[in-house]
């Protein structure tokens, strides 16, 4: 099950605890749990499910922190390891002593490694966490039985010797740069595929019948400087064709990469075999259209491809972009256009790889990438002891690390580099590298661009200094030499923070803050990305004195008009800083009583001001407006605080608009016992931890030694910890809070009430239209999006405790989130009837193709995610009877999910959408996440404002999605939809996955 974030904590420790239980006591239910997660990890998507089944029955769980050594050089192995999360470091030593050990790659996730255990040969090499890391463990005596049985799956997917492999002569090794042209590497590249693959030969024939049924002039023979050519078509036209052919093509580039696909295999060929398709009037021929005979489609043939071609448009469009971006790295750099350095600049955003790299880099990398394939598995790379002349980064296939005399130490997968060291520290390779597999894709960084792009980027850096102390670092890069409105040229070059003490960031913004009437938006971005961000390195707290202190700033030098002007200016830059500090905080500052106080004085000073100084008269009216608007609201009667009850349901009334959650309104919550009574408590939204324990000893008449459990309806227990805030909106879908002495902590089990319903609801909602479920639904999900706050993202990746912040809001949209999923399996698992079920499937499919077509892309995924459940997923005699265009829909929507690339498939979807959409939030929090775990916040005791400017980048999409309003579908709306309403808003489902593979396996138990 892939869960959102909020309810990651219990999915995930429950199949740990599947995985702790002794083989022998694994039940078939354990069994899929397992098997659920395991299927998500890279390091067994290759895996054929049987030998992924025996796995789930054998392997362990190892939770390891930072710098455990798992086990050293020459250590004879006992296990056999897969990498499941974080990082280890592959050390090797050619003495004794192990300190002497050199770190020649890092293992990330996905890899595996241990196969030594076979034929008990000692390690090659010292593995040790590089941070904290979880790994699957599987023992030698079962990993000697998993290959005895299943030699013909793993020999493909095990390092050699007891993988297969072929062994390359040195004649297949790769020549050195200087001995090699760009274009003779190119030719390598463009060799790779030299038989057509069987589906792209097929997506060839459907693509040509299709031109030739509905447009057959676009084939035939051309003219052009007084030649013939037979049989073409006209690059411009393919294009223009296949856009209007599919609606999964939005843009030109898109089309232009699926025909590369093409002519990458020879299905096309350009007339004078050119190795880029081009959106121009060049002639291309299909192979079928080489020969002179070439039949014309059969009315059948014609039939077929019809049916066929939107598979075939969608199988094109998800291979297309890697087409395309091979096709941009084979121009030499200096050909490269500016939408290409950006294409190329779009995909190194989503490399693990380069993510701790800054965003100057990435666009200087993207000049210089060299594409470079290789066809064959055994060739060798480079060979232990050469000079480093390149870093590589895996784009596809697999490489072994091998060492002289220790053979095969590791093997790196997609998305691993190699090869970096050895040109830091000019050092020689520390090991070879020998292709896994065939036809293996790098991104390939040569050592003169690597040194040159890091000396421009110090040569382009700005310390400033302050008692021999950097306190301000910046960049300087291209702005860009565009004409201003004025006809006056703009400068080329920009300065850029790139990190720096909070107070000298705050000052170089103001001094740099451009006060035409109109604002830009590259100016606004820039503001808004400190504005947004502050709160991570300068709280309130700091940021209020400071800007008070700015504004009432005088200058010790120059002449008394300098001093005037100067005067005014700075403070006309102030108060432009405060009115968007104020726009993006809204009412959130009403709960900072040091933030209201600041308005309030600062108001009174620009007041007092404008008596004196008439030009900041223009700047008032909005100030007072907003002063006025955050002061006066909470003062109303009764609208201090709401007061909500446990499901944070404010209103049923169909009436009033939902209202965000802050963290000063008040929540009955019930507490739940040992005994499984409960108490309930009214205390604020953001409570901590230690609030909440006492608000309970008042109710309970003591509260020694408690302390506050959260349970899962699966029986996994949290204690929280006393500083944790804002703990009622983090629950599972059905988790519940209990209170407890610790020694009774073991004692506690899951509420009755928690399993969920017994009953499905298929009855009420088969009478609904899939339309209209899916309307109610994004209405809701709309309301509950809107209601985030975008600082509510912030608070989530960096911990709402570092904030003592509520993130309420976006905790209940991710919680809606699973509870989509849940909803669906719960649905199926609960339905005994085949044929109910089969109408099940068909009409979730419709929902989510509503879903889609609202641009409500987070209730989208849960639905399609829900299917893919393995307890849903494993009901093999209701697929089997799902009609076939539900199962190409399904196929479709699946493929949006790929989560290969980043999840390519899905950003290239959103990349097409207007607002308003509801985005996929857990692939957003995904995102940030990657960000903060990758770049440090401080660097040199300096905020890191780089990594502050690429998590306010991630954030900007939420205020893109939310940026037009979503108005409901008037027809659907007038209709009288309460019962939708209401069921959409109210789902009863289970929660817990064993609950749901045991009644899966009821339905349809395993077979034979």
């Amino acid at each position: 099950m892939v869960a959102a974030h909020a309810s990651h904590s219990s999915s995930s420790g429950e199949w740990i605890a599947c995985l702790d239980k002794r083989p022998l006591e694994r039940s078939s239910e354990d069994v899929d749990i397992i098997f659920t997660r395991l299927k998500e990890v890279k390091a067994f998507e290759k895996f054929h499910p049987n030998l992924l089944q025996q796995i789930c029955l054998c392997g362990y769980y190892e939770n390891l922190e930072k710098g455990i050594t798992l086990f050293r050089q020459g250590d004879i192995g006992t296990n056999w390891y897969a990498v499941l999360t974080g990082s280890l470091d592959v050390k090797v030593s050619d003495t004794s002593n192990h300190q002497d050990a050199v770190t020649i790659c890092t293992l990330g996730i996905g890899t595996a490694f241990g196969e030594s255990i076979l034929d008990n040969t000692p390690r090659h090499a010292t593995i040790v966490t590089r941070e904290h890391s979880e790994l699957l463990r599987i023992e030698q005596k079962d990993f000697k039985a998993l290959w005895e049985k299943y030699r013909q799956y793993m020999s493909g997917l095990l390092t050699p010797p007891y993988g297969v492999m072929e062994t390359g002569s040195n004649n297949d090794r790769m020549p050195d740069k200087d001995s090699m042209s760009n274009s003779a590497l190119c030719q390598v590249s463009k060799n790779c595929n030299k038989v057509p693959s069987e589906k792209i030969l097929r997506a060839g024939k459907i693509l040509r019948n299709t031109i030739l049924s509905r447009a057959p002039h676009m084939i035939r023979d051309r003219k052009y400087h007084l030649k013939t050519y037979r049989q073409c078509c006209v690059g411009t036209e393919l294009v223009d064709w296949m856009m209007q052919q599919s609606p999964c093509v939005h843009l030109r580039t898109q089309a232009v990469g699926m025909w590369q696909v093409l002519l990458e295999e020879g299905v096309l060929n350009h007339v004078d075999q050119e190795h880029n398709f081009q959106d121009k009037y060049l002639f291309y021929r299909f192979l079928d259209d080489e020969r002179e005979d070439a039949p014309l489609p059969t009315e059948e043939e014609k039939k077929e491809c019809d049916e066929e071609l939107q598979d075939t448009m969608l199988l094109l469009s998800q291979i297309g972009p890697d087409a395309h971006m091979r096709m941009i790295l084979r121009k030499p750099p200096g050909q490269r256009t500016v939408d290409d350095l950006e294409f190329i600049y779009e995909e190194l955003l989503h490399i693990k790889a380069l993510s701790h790299l800054s965003t100057t880099v990435k666009r200087e990398l993207a000049g210089v990438l060299i594409f470079e394939s290789h066809p064959k598995a055994g060739t060798v790379l480079f060979n232990q002891g050469e000079e480093g002349t390149s870093w590589y980064i895996i784009l596809k296939g697999s490489v072994n690390v091998v060492i002289y005399g220790k053979g095969v130490v590791c093997t790196l997968h997609e998305g691993d580099d190699f090869g970096k060291l050895a040109l830091v520290n000019d050092a020689p390779r520390a090991a070879s590298i020998v292709l896994r597999e065939d036809n293996c894709h790098f991104l390939r960084v040569d050592k003169e661009d690597f040194n040159r792009i890091l000396r421009d980027v110090e040569a382009n850096t700005v310390r400033l200094k302050e008692h021999d102390q950097d306190v301000l670092v910046l960049e300087k890069i291209p702005a860009g030499n565009r004409i201003s409105n004025q006809g006056n040229s703009q400068p080329q070059h920009k300065y850029i923070v790139m990190s720096g003490t909070p107070e000298k960031i705050l000052e170089h913004f103001l001094e740099t803050m451009r006060l035409e009437a109109t604002l830009n938006e590259a100016t606004d971005s820039v503001l808004n990305d400190f504005i947004m961000m502050h709160c991570v390195f300068m709280p309130n707290s700091q940021l209020c004195p400071a800007l008070m202190a700015h504004y009432h700033a005088q200058p010790s030098q120059g002449t008394e008009q300098e001093k005037m002007d100067y005067a005014l200016n700075n403070k006309r830059r102030v108060i432009r800083l405060v009115l968007q500090w104020a726009a993006l905080y809204g009412d959130l500052l009403q709960e900072d009583e040091a933030a209201m106080a600041f308005l309030e004085e600062f108001y009174v000073s620009v007041s007092d001001d404008t008596r004196m100084i008439a030009a900041l008269k223009e700047q008032l009216p909005e100030l007072e407006k907003i002063v006025k608007q955050i002061s006066e609201e909470p003062k109303a009667p009764q609208k201090k605080h709401k007061v909500l009850l446990q499901l944070f349901n404010t209103s049923d009334d169909r009436a009033q608009k939902r209202q965000p959650i802050r963290g000063s309104d008040e929540v009955l919550f019930k507490v739940y016992c040992i005994d499984q009574t409960y108490t309930t408590i009214r205390v604020p939204v953001s409570s901590s931890v230690k609030e909440v324990i006492s608000a309970v000893a008042d109710k309970l008449g003591s509260g020694e030694g408690l302390i506050i459990v959260k349970m899962s309806s699966g029986g996994e227990k949290v204690v929280l910890k006393p500083h944790d805030v804002s703990v009622f909106t983090t629950l599972s879908v059905n988790g519940r809070l209990f209170a407890c002495p610790r020694d009774q902590f073991d004692a506690l089990a899951p509420l009755p009430e928690q399993e969920g319903p017994s009953t499905g609801t298929v009855g009420t909602f088969e009478l609904m239209s899939s339309k209209d479920l899916a309307h109610q639904m994004t209405i809701y999900d709309w309301e509950l999006f809107n209601c985030v706050h975008e600082l509510e993202l912030i608070y989530h990746t960096f911990g709402r405790h570092n904030f003592k912040k509520t993130t309420a809001n976006l905790d209940l949209f991710l919680r809606r989130f699973n509870e989509i999923q849940f909803w669906v399996v719960t649905e199926i698992c609960l339905c005994s009837q085949l044929s109910k079920r089969v109408q099940l499937l068909k009409k979730y499919i419709k929902i989510a193709a509503h879903c889609k077509e609202y641009k409500n892309l987070n209730s989208f995924f849960a639905i399609i995610m829900g299917l893919s459940n393995v307890a849903v997923s494993r009901l093999s005699l209701t697929w089997e009877k799902l009609p076939s265009k539900f199962k190409k829909i399904y196929a479709e929507f699946e493929s949006l999910m790929d989560p290969s690339r980043n999840h390519r498939a899905y950003r290239l979807t959103v990349a097409k959408l207007d607002p308003p959409i509801i985005p996929f939030m857990p692939l957003l929090i995904k995102d940030m996440t990657f960000t903060h775990e990758g770049n440090k916040t401080f660097t040199d005791n300096l905020v890191n404002f780089e990594k502050m400017r690429m998590i306010a980048n991630t954030v900007r999409t939420v205020k893109f999605c939310r940026s037009q309003s979503f108005n409901p579908d008037a027809a659907l709306t007038n209709k009288n939809h309460q019962d939708v309403r209401s069921y959409v808003r109210q789902l009863n489902v289970i929660d817990n996955q064993r609950t749901l593979s045991q009644m899966s396996h009821r339905l349809e138990p395993r077979r034979a």
